[in-house]
Formats: C-alpha cells, sequence, structure tokens
C-alpha cells in the first residue's frame, strides 16, 4: 500500500500543470523553475540539472515566463546547478492540513491539504486520490522559513510559518505548535540540502578570474556578456543571489527597507540618477547608509559600480565620474568580499591599463591605495568627508588641548587615534615626554577616551551628531593619558600646562579630596594665573569654573540641617543613600492627602530656601576667593601654577584617573595602596564586575566603567615593562569603598566584554 500510494504521488505531481491550466486556476506555477522531467531516476528525483529562470514582465503587468523582446541587460538570468538527487527519507516529507493566509479577499484563511517534497511545497483541495494541486512553492537555497512566534499567536490564536519563495509566500497556520515546528525543520533541512544558486554575474565574475593573464579571452566575455558592462536599462533583478523574503523578521524592518532583492535593484536605480543629479552627495550617502544597514548589499553595489564603470560611451565626463566618486568612498568605507575584491582589482587595473593619466586612472590608483587600509566603518562618512573624498584630498581636523589652545591636522579615512596622538606629540614638541597621552571625547560636562585604533573619522561624524541631538558642544582633545612621571616635566614646558589645567579640572569637578581652606586658595591661585594681579574690571570666570560645586552645596546642606552632627561628606552621603532608597515618584499616581499637600508645601519652602542659601554661600566663597587673589599680588603665571601643583601634590593620589565603583572584599577600608608588582592577575568576573588578585586576596570592583579600567591596567603593565628597571613600580590607589583611582596611560585596542580575559601577571 505504501508503495502504491507513493506511485500515484509521483504521477499526480506530473499532470498537475494540465489539471491547473484545466481548472482556471488564478495562481500561476513557477514553472520558470521547472525540473528535468526526461532522465528520472528510479527513487523519483531527477539527476543532475541545469535550472533557469527569469523574471520578466508582460504586456499586461503580470510576471510572464518569455524572454523574447527583452534585452540582454534585463534577462539576469539565475542558473541553479543542484546536486544529484537524495534518496527519499520518509522523515523529510510531511503531509497535512494547514491554514494558508489568502489576501484580497474577505476570506482571510483558507483550509488545504499540503504534501513537501525534496522540491517544493505543494498544497491541494484535499488529501482524496486525484485532488487538484492549487499552488506550488519550489525550494532552493534561496528560500527561507520564518518560525512560529508568541506575538501571532496571541494575535490570531495560530502557530504561523512563512516561507518565501521566489513568486510566493506562503504564510501558514495552525493551531499546535508543535505541528509547526514540525513543518517548519521539515521544510529548513530540504532549503539546507540544495547546492547554492549562481547568477550570470558570479560565473562570469569567475571566468574572468580565471582568463585574467588572457587579455583576449576577457576581451571576448565582455563583448559577449552586456551584464558586465555600463547599461541605461535598468535592472529587474540583482547581480547576486540573495535570499527570498522580507525584513519584517529583522533588527533592520523599521527602517523602510524592503527585501534585500527589492533593495539591490532600487540601489542600481539609485546610481543611475548620480549622473543627472545636481548636488551627488545626499544620494552617495544614501547609498552608504543602506550598505551599512544590509551588509549583503557591500557586494552587490561593487559589482553594480565596477559594471557601470566598464565600458561607458563618455567615460571622461563628469555625470560619469560620479561613479568612479562613489566607488571612491565606497573603497574607505566597507571593503567587499574576497572574490568581489579579485574582480575590482583586476577592473582597477584594467581600467589603468586602457585609460592611462586619466581621471580613471587617478581615481583607480587612489582607490587602490584606500583598499590596503581600510577597515569596516561605524559611520556612515559625513557630509565634508564624503565631498574631499571626491576630489581625492584629505579632510581638516581641528584637535583641542588644554588651555583655550587647538591645532588642526590633515587626517584621512583611514587615520586612527593612535596616529593622530603620534602627530599632536610631534606638533607640540612632546616625543620624548615619559608620560603617556590620549584624544578624548568631552563636552562641558562628559569626556571620555577614545580607543587607539578606532578612526578618526568615524569619532568626528558620531560628535557631529551627538550636537545634533543636543545643544552642547562636543570636540575632540588631546590630553595627558597616563602621568608616569610627574617629577621630570619642565615648568617651562607646554606638557606643564597640560598637568596643571588637567589637575584643574579634577578640582572644580570635585575629585580632589582637600579641605575647604586649600581649595580657595587653588580658586585664588587660578584667578592669578588666567588673570595676572587682581582687579577690579577684570571679568572674573563664575564660580563653578574656580570651586566644586559638589563641595559647596555639601556646605549648605550642613548649614541647613545638621552642621554639628556631622561633617559635610557624610551630609552628602547620607543625602545620596537616601535619594536611592526613597526614588523620586514613589506615590506618583495616587490621590494627595492633607497631609502630602503640607508635605509638598514644606518640600517646595525647603527648595527655595536651599537656593537661597546656595546663592548665599557662592557670594561668599567667591568673596573669600578673591580676597586670597589680592594677596597673590606679583605672582606669575608660573609661579601660580606652581604653587597651585603644589597644594595638589599634597593628596596621594595626585595623577590618578578615579572611577564611580562599589567596592567589597571583606569590611570595606578606608584606605589601601599596594603596588603593581603585587598583582597576580586582574580581569572581567562578569559583565559588570572587575577583578583583581593581589597575592591571597581577591578585590572585586561593581563599575559601569568595565571596558574602560581594562585599558587602562592593560596600558600600565605595557608600560611597565617597557619602562622596566628605570623606575618604580606605579600604584593603584584605592579611596575609601567608593572609588578606585588609576594612574592614566595611552589607549589601547578597545575590545568588547567578551573579549576581554583575565590577565596573569
Amino acid at each position: 500500500m505504501p508503495l502504491q500510494g507513493f506511485c500515484w504521488f509521483l504521477c499526480c505531481r506530473q499532470g498537475f500543470s494540465l489539471l491547473g491550466r484545466d481548472y482556471g486556476e488564478k495562481e500561476e506555477e513557477e514553472s520558470f523553475e521547472l525540473r528535468n522531467k526526461e532522465d528520472v531516476t528510479p527513487n523519483g528525483r531527477s539527476p543532475a540539472e541545469v535550472t533557469v529562470s527569469q523574471p520578466t514582465l508582460t504586456a499586461n503587468g503580470t510576471n510572464g515566463h518569455t524572454v523574447s523582446g527583452v534585452s540582454a541587460e534585463m534577462k539576469s538570468l539565475i542558473i541553479e546547478k543542484n546536486k544529484m538527487g537524495l534518496e527519499e527519507e520518509p522523515e523529510l516529507l510531511v503531509k497535512g492540513w494547514l491554514l494558508r493566509e489568502v489576501r484580497g479577499n474577505w476570506i482571510k484563511q483558507r483550509r488545504h491539504w499540503f504534501a513537501l517534497s525534496q522540491d517544493s511545497l505543494d498544497y491541494y483541495s484535499g488529501p482524496e486520490k486525484g485532488a487538484r494541486r492549487l499552488g506550488t512553492l519550489v525550494l532552493t537555497s534561496l528560500c527561507s522559513v520564518i518560525w512560529p512566534d508568541k506575538q501571532t499567536y496571541k494575535q490570531t490564536g495560530h502557530w504561523s510559518i512563512t516561507v518565501y519563495g521566489r513568486k510566493h509566500c506562503y504564510r501558514l497556520y495552525t493551531k499546535h505548535f508543535n505541528e509547526a515546528v514540525h513543518w517548519a525543520c521539515a521544510i529548513q533541512k530540504i532549503i539546507d540540502t540544495k547546492a547554492p544558486v549562481e547568477t550570470p554575474t558570479q560565473l562570469l565574475i569567475r571566468d574572468v578570474e580565471e582568463n585574467k593573464f588572457n587579455p583576449e579571452v576577457v576581451e571576448h566575455i565582455y563583448q559577449h556578456n552586456p551584464i558586465l558592462k555600463y547599461t541605461q536599462c535598468p535592472l529587474y533583478a540583482p547581480l547576486l543571489p540573495f535570499p527570498y523574503g522580507s525584513l519584517e523578521h529583522t533588527y533592520h524592518s523599521g527602517k523602510g527597507y524592503g527585501s534585500v532583492r527589492e533593495e539591490a535593484v532600487k540601489l542600481f536605480n539609485c546610481l543611475q540618477q548620480l549622473e543627472s543629479a545636481r548636488e551627488p552627495v545626499p544620494i552617495i550617502q544614501g547609498v552608504l547608509q543602506t550598505c551599512l544597514d544590509l551588509r549583503p548589499l557591500r557586494d552587490e553595489v561593487y559589482c553594480q559600480l565596477v559594471k557601470q564603470t566598464s565600458y561607458t560611451p563618455a567615460p571622461h565626463t563628469a555625470a560619469h565620474l560620479r561613479y568612479w566618486q562613489l566607488l571612491t568612498c565606497m573603497s574607505c568605507t566597507f571593503l567587499p568580499g574576497l572574490t568581489v575584491l579579485k574582480y575590482l582589482r583586476f577592473h582597477l587595473k584594467r581600467i589603468q591599463s586602457q585609460s592611462p593619466e586619466s581621471e580613471m586612472d587617478n581615481y583607480a590608483s587612489f582607490i587602490s591605495e584606500a583598499l590596503e587600509k581600510t577597515k569596516c566603518r561605524e559611520c556612515v562618512p559625513s557630509w565634508e568627508e564624503i565631498q574631499v573624498l571626491m576630489s581625492r584630498q584629505e579632510m581638516l581636523c581641528t584637535v583641542h588641548y588644554p588651555g583655550p589652545l587647538s591645532c588642526q591636522l590633515f587626517i584621512s579615512s583611514h587615520t586612527t587615534a593612535n596616529e593622530v596622538v603620534r602627530m599632536m606629540q610631534q606638533k607640540l614638541g612632546l616625543q620624548e615626554s615619559k608620560n603617556t597621552f590620549a584624544l578624548y571625547e568631552q563636552n562641558a560636562l562628559w569626556e571620555q577616551p577614545v580607543a587607539g585604533s578606532a578612526l578618526i573619522a568615524d569619532i568626528l561624524t558620531s560628535l557631529s551628531i551627538k550636537e545634533s541631538e543636543s545643544t552642547s558642544q562636543w570636540k575632540l582633545c588631546f590630553k595627558l593619558y597616563c602621568l608616569l612621571d610627574a617629577d621630570s616635566i619642565s615648568v617651562d614646558s607646554i606638557e606643564y600646562l597640560f598637568l596643571f589645567e588637567q589637575c584643574h579640572e579634577m578640582v572644580v569637578r570635585g575629585q580632589l579630596p582637600t579641605c575647604d581652606e586649600d581649595l580657595q586658595a587653588l580658586g585664588s591661585l587660578r584667578l592669578q594665573c588666567l588673570m595676572g594681579d587682581f582687579s577690579t574690571h577684570a571679568p572674573c570666570p563664575p564660580l563653578d569654573e574656580l570651586y566644586p560645586g559638589p563641595m559647596l552645596e555639601a556646605r549648605v546642606v550642613v548649614s541647613l540641617s545638621a552642621p554639628q552632627a556631622m561633617p559635610p561628606c557624610q551630609v552628602a552621603a547620607q543625602d545620596c543613600h537616601t535619594a536611592q532608597r526613597f526614588p523620586t515618584g514613589l506615590l506618583a499616581g495616587t490621590l494627595w492627602s492633607h497631609t502630602a499637600l503640607a508635605a509638598h508645601k514644606q518640600k517646595v519652602e525647603q527648595d527655595m530656601r536651599l537656593r537661597s542659601r546656595l546663592k548665599e554661600e557662592a557670594a561668599a566663597v567667591m568673596g573669600s576667593i578673591l580676597e586670597r587673589w589680592k594677596d597673590l599680588a606679583g605672582y606669575s603665571r608660573r609661579d601660580s601654577m606652581a604653587a597651585y601643583l603644589t597644594i595638589a601634590r599634597q593628596w596621594s593620589g595626585f595623577g590618578c584617573t578615579l572611577y564611580e565603583v562599589d567596592f567589597y572584599i571583606g569590611e570595606a577600608e578606608a584606605l589601601e595602596s599596594f603596588p603593581y608588582g603585587q598583582i597576580c592577575s586582574y580581569g572581567v568576573s562578569d559583565s559588570n564586575t572587575f577583578k583583581i588578585t593581589a597575592g591571597d586576596r581577591d578585590l572585586l570592583f561593581e563599575t559601569t566603567k568595565l571596558t574602560e579600567i581594562m585599558q587602562l591596567m592593560n596600558a600600565y603593565f605595557s608600560a611597565i615593562r617597557r619602562q622596566r628597571g628605570k623606575g618604580e613600580d606605579a600604584d593603584i590607589t584605592i579611596t575609601e569603598s567608593t572609588g578606585v583611582g588609576f594612574h592614566h596611560l595611552a589607549s589601547t585596542h578597545k575590545r568588547t566584554l567578551l573579549e576581554l580575559p583575565s590577565h596573569p601577571v
């Protein structure tokens, strides 16, 4: 009986196309992917076969099967080389009732009998012998399956799977989850057994590669295959194979993209618009953004650009040079796959040999050099970068350094942060410094070191995006990153200015733990350094540029609450813990009672009193600083800086970088310091825990700055190895139970948390 049923199934499959025509079915079969029905093996599978498919347009706008009258450019055939037929495996054949989504009808779902074979997914009017086949979806390596998800089940009460073919998309539903998974697994398994589909462009690229040392054969290939040459006609299919299906289930679905195949065809249309566009930069930027979002399209765009720069009718005109300009931008943004990269390099050499000393030759030479340096970019090139790339030039980068100073450097799309650091050191005469420098992204309230391997072009683009999204001004700064030797810095050098300015940054941020008297003295020395001797007409900077705001607030809190009970630091800490324990909005949404209204009124009065006291206290502190400034008459700028740093050096953690962390190792100690020589190992314990092993002790830190701390630790040990025998080891300083300080050091390669292992020392 099973054998008889199997024979019936094979016979019916050969007659279904005729039955479909007899019954006037509306859904077309994918006859453009016909299987060879002449030589059938005993197991019912056809032998090695070649399948030809072509999307064409008939007069009525529907998909047809004729290729007559269609230009060679539009054909873009897809050729599939199948493997030998596989033996029938019963577990791969699935049959059963499923609901199929029907669009354009008042009935949204219809029940059909589905049968999965080694070649296709078919559905029939019923399971009985002689039932009419209603549709076929031929399975190739480009088909895809979307698995059942809970969201669809919640909305429809059915588990769904979606099968994408070249022409058809079947959305199938069942009430049973296991059944949906069984169908999805079976279909995916058959797709995985199919040989990769190759397009004519791929086959021709292979032919060109194999005959690249035979110019006559290569010329013959180009002359007899218009798909490799420039065209003004649109493409109806991609040059490279892409999976069927939409992007509804991917991360980029919210960006308005269609399927990858659709986007590939749209990109070719964008390329053709470059010829007539008055302003090409937006089009170029749009193409690059699509390639950034949809990685598979990068090779496709490279192939399209090679096509449009081959046998161009008027290659020296500005319109056709736009293709070379886009190819230049692509080469500085993305690297193609190895096969396309070889094809591109061959194309560039061929153009250079055919058109020496031309603009195309210049672009080809620039692109060849760029391909040697390009890394995958994190951001699409900015408007400014695209403009300079179109003219094969470098762009200016403004780098700020401590004090109101800056300089401009010429950079390319491949310049890294480490290279800019070396350029700045050479420009400022800091090559012989024993300390280390780095670049920082910085605004008025925040800064972060830039990884040494980061591309400056990406950093500048990200800063411009941040500026457009906020009101703060962002800049790229060159600063001391690791203070390995502060004693040998000459007071007359610019490095001494770096040390002074960065120390003052720590002071105004409240990161220098010293008494109020010293803070006021530092503020007056800062004024003397900036303004010279006291004058009533001198425009003084605001207090927050001279004195730490957190300390001022702590003084006011002490005076308003319990000035005799506890010192300011404890009051500030108590206030911080209270805020964390009772977050704002705890009673949001409830009805206020009379008690709540009274409490709210009292809170408003307290806030007003606090603001008033802050103004009074700020005026008092500013007055005290001005009085101290008067006593500094005659101090030179150099003397003021030296006196300032003398006070700052009294803190044992001078020169450290501070991080907010939660530190626990038994009972937290007030202060502890130990040399690097005592560290046995360090590394990442989990996603936000940093671990240091010193002797027989394990120190654990909870922090959001895990990567930055790891970079500093790696850099410190690298510096120690370089300077071994030249001085004492640097120290780690742990301040109380909330901060950990590291001497600053140069940026290293920025890696993700999963790439930061534990390092033995």
